[in-house]
């Protein structure tokens, strides 16, 4: 008798432990959207990417350099002189908590005066540009990142 009691007892005791685990490692997302496609080349030398000609500097790429909708933008960071960064600018919290009705115009994240941190203005989130993660404000998510490569002059920028 014994022994069916351990065979029906144990798994069950098993189960509610393994469903106590998944349930508390589960976080809020905030809705976090995907990270949108992107593929441009950048040449961040020349002078009208004279904001990233040196270490420590950033600036925002938008349409004018290849950046479409659904992305709000990217900011590229400069950590050395051969390692860039680049953030999405669409909020990794509660991306469209701040837009019109129509969802036509929204907020992105912006450094300006900021520096050396990135703001989410519409829920007060901040996140270090150094890597991405968050620093105050109720978001716990880093910055949507995408994947950079600097060789032969030229910044390659993708998702």
């Amino acid at each position: 008798m014994k022994r069916v009691i351990d065979f029906i007892f144990l798994p069950a005791i098993l189960t509610l432990v393994l469903l106590i685990l998944v349930i508390s490692c589960t976080k809020e997302n905030g809705n976090r959207p995907p990270l949108p496609p992107l593929d441009i080349t950048i040449d961040p030398n020349s002078t009208i990417y004279q904001e990233i000609n040196v270490a420590g500097g950033w600036m925002y790429l938008d349409e004018t350099d290849g950046v479409l909708p659904p992305s709000r933008g990217v900011i590229v960071y400069r950590l050395s002189t051969d390692q860039f960064l680049a953030f999405e600018r669409t909020p990794p919290y509660k991306a469209d908590s701040c837009c019109n009705a129509n969802k036509t115009k929204c907020t992105a994240l912006i450094v300006d005066n900021y520096y050396p941190f990135v703001m989410d203005t519409c829920t007060g989130s901040k996140y270090l540009i150094l890597d991405g993660s968050p620093n105050s404000g109720p978001s716990n998510m880093f910055l949507s990142m995408y994947v950079t490569e600097y060789f032969g002059g030229l910044l390659y920028i993708h998702d």
